[in-house]
């Protein structure tokens, strides 16, 4: 097994080896024996799996009332509504 046949069994079989079919995951085994490559490959893979297990950073409650209000407030009502347009227009 070569580092971009390794590479395509990650991608399509996911990073636990031990899911893999026998004859794959003793020849992706071999590999990470003797390639740094190949290793750094299947950390980077299980890093965006912990990554992608992570819960969602959800936004403090009303922060998306208090940001349209902070919007309403800035806006000036003499600015132009459309290009060359005047807000008396």
């Amino acid at each position: 097994m070569d580092i971009t046949e390794f590479e395509d069994l990650i991608d399509r079989l996911g990073e636990d080896l031990s899911l893999w079919p026998e004859d794959r995951r003793s020849s992706a085994e071999e590999l990470l024996g003797h390639s740094a490559d190949a290793r750094a490959l299947l950390e980077s893979a299980h890093a965006l799996r912990n990554a992608l297990a992570t819960p969602p950073v959800r936004a403090p409650a009303g922060l998306a009332d208090r940001i349209v209000a902070a919007a309403k407030r800035t806006a000036d009502p003499a600015e132009p509504h459309a290009e060359g347009e005047t807000a008396g227009n």
